[in-house]
């Protein structure tokens, strides 16, 4: 074997090695359906069976297509592109036969995150009246309130901020699916770590957006 080929072989395992390194990425901040545990349990109890998938009306479940490994196939939600509609009776829980997906008293004891809001990428925190996620949450005036206030140093223009109810919000990500912003990013986020959400959330609460 010359030395070119075997260079182009070194080359191509590390191309691929990188390839699988990004494919087994953590996913413990994957958005999973209501009912799901931490990721560990969850990825123990879940069979891939496909049920949940099947029983979501709104088919916001897909089989996660873009990890190989322990992850591979497990049901996970883009909110962004479709949020879970936070159903009354949660038949995706009903649907699975192994409590990866734990049964819940109602869909107010869901826990799929935490919703984040970015205040510097906010319109309404800039004055500029939205409200979009306020109206799209399911538990309206409960997980997201509006914090209704003059701007400061301005007789004029009212800010009508949104303001997440960490207690209440259950991360379903309908506020990041009708999000109007979109550049870079929506200027909401659902975070699965609730204790990594609250920091975040401190830290936003901390700017002095103007």
């Amino acid at each position: 074997m010359g030395l070119s080929t075997f260079a182009k072989l070194c080359a191509g395992a590390i191309v691929g090695a990188e390839a699988l390194f990004v494919l087994t990425r953590d996913t413990s901040d994957a958005i999973r359906p209501p009912g799901a545990a931490d990721e560990r349990d969850f990825l123990a109890r879940c069979i891939r069976c496909g049920r949940c998938i099947e029983a979501c009306p709104y088919k916001a479940l897909v089989a996660d297509a873009s990890v190989v490994g322990p992850a591979a196939g497990a049901p996970t939600l883009d909110v962004r592109s479709q949020a879970c509609r936070l159903c009354e009776d949660l038949p995706c829980i009903s649907a699975c036969p192994t409590e990866a997906l734990h049964p819940l008293q109602g869909r107010r004891d869901v826990r799929m995150g935490l919703a984040v809001i970015n205040r510097e990428l906010c319109i309404a925190v800039k004055a500029m009246r939205c409200e979009v996620c306020y109206r799209a949450c399911p538990l309206i005036d409960e997980a997201i309130i509006i914090d209704y206030r003059m701007r400061e140093g301005d007789d004029i223009h009212s800010v009508f901020e949104p303001v997440i109810d960490t207690e209440k919000c259950v991360g379903c990500g309908l506020c990041v699916e009708r999000c109007p912003v979109g550049d870079p990013e929506p200027a909401i986020k659902i975070v699965r770590d609730r204790d990594e959400a609250m920091l975040l959330i401190e830290e936003e609460q901390a700017k002095a957006v103007v």
